[in-house]
């Protein structure tokens, strides 16, 4: 979670961190094709990830980091 608060290495993030992080948070899993969609009750925002390699793409964990600190979600762990 810190690691990604911190946004200094976006780029480093696997893909199952991000993954796991979402789950832990309370967001319930879809998958469809090669799309991860990530709903959570009371939240807006759907979040949707891919795989790049084993690595997450650097736009979505920036999209992660704004929900959990527009919701202040990082509480929860």
């Amino acid at each position: 979670l810190l690691k990604i608060l911190k946004g200094r290495s976006d780029a480093n993030i696997t893909f199952e961190d991000l993954r796991k992080l979402l789950l832990k948070l309370g967001f319930e899993e879809r998958k469809r094709g090669s799309h991860y969609i990530f709903r959570k009750e009371g939240i807006e925002e759907k979040i949707n990830i891919q795989r790049d390699d084993s690595k997450a793409k650097v736009y979505q964990v920036r999209q992660v980091r704004t929900v959990i600190l527009k919701y202040k979600l990082g509480g929860e762990l």
